[in-house]
């Protein structure tokens, strides 16, 4: 992922660099991604035989590197780190079998390296959320990296940043229970989508108003903590966030019907 910072006038072989640049983040990117399908499967292999000390010894290297990624100069290449990282966090995700034999708590870390070196990354801000708030159990520190990070963007500045704001809301709704806090953050995801003529903005905009005017008149509103849980059903990044969204909201007494395209459609229970 390329930052896309606002810049004064360039000249072109300003610009022939950053192209170059990117084109070399871009492959590398390609390729590591490549790389690392196999290494996952071995990762998973191993895992199911590792003891829990070895696991945890593997985890106390990993991190020991990524308190060094926070530290380190990049020299430029942040964007290269954060997308190391970010899919060293994947592999670490995705290895059920060690995750099974220990825990998700590493997962902020590997944000803290993600975010701080590429705060655009806006892709990366779901799988903050599932891994560290939802599985880890850590909605504090979830909610502490979305805010720190939130200091680097602006309304479309980097596309679809409003996104941030509400990922930012449902944390603090449904982990933390903060109803003044999520209200707000709505408040501003509602205000920052408003500034997109997309259409998908737009209708973001209404949900998010909408969510928090659920908050404002009942801060435990049934429909707003529903409507939380149908973001995060449209954000999940594996079948079991998916799968446990459908139940939270079915919990709740909300209904859920699949469509044809594979979006929902949802009944709030009437006597909200």
């Amino acid at each position: 992922m390329v930052q896309h910072r606002p810049q004064s006038h360039w000249s072109y072989s300003a610009w022939r660099q950053l192209l170059l640049t990117s084109l070399v983040i871009l492959v590398c990117g390609a390729t590591i991604a490549w790389l690392q399908i196999p290494q996952l499967q071995q990762l998973q292999t191993k895992s199911q035989t590792a003891s829990v000390e070895a696991i945890q010894q593997d985890l106390a290297a990993e991190k020991l590197r990524l308190e060094l990624l926070q530290k380190f100069p990049t020299f430029g290449f942040d964007n290269l780190i954060a997308d190391w990282s970010f899919l060293s966090f994947l592999q670490y995700f995705g290895d059920q079998p060690a995750r099974q034999k220990t825990d998700y708590s590493l997962s902020p870390e590997f944000f803290e390296v993600v975010l701080r070196r590429d705060p655009y990354f806006i892709q990366a801000y779901p799988f903050l959320s599932t891994s560290a708030s939802l599985y880890a159990g850590l909605p504090e520190r979830s909610t502490q990296l979305m805010q720190s990070a939130l200091q680097s963007l602006q309304p479309n500045v980097p596309p679809d940043s409003y996104t941030v704001w509400r990922q930012l809301g449902i944390d603090q709704l449904l982990f933390l229970g903060d109803a003044a806090a999520a209200r707000h953050s709505f408040l501003m995801a509602a205000e920052w989508a408003a500034q997109s003529s997309d259409p998908a903005s737009q209708a973001a905009a209404q949900i998010s108003q909408r969510t928090a005017d659920f908050l404002a008149r009942n801060p435990n509103s049934t429909a707003a903590q529903i409507t939380a849980w149908v973001m995060v059903l449209g954000n999940a990044p594996d079948d079991r966030t998916r799968q446990m969204a459908v139940q939270r909201i079915e919990a709740l007494g909300g209904k859920l019907t699949r469509q044809p395209n594979g979006s929902y459609s949802i009944d709030f229970p009437s006597a909200n």
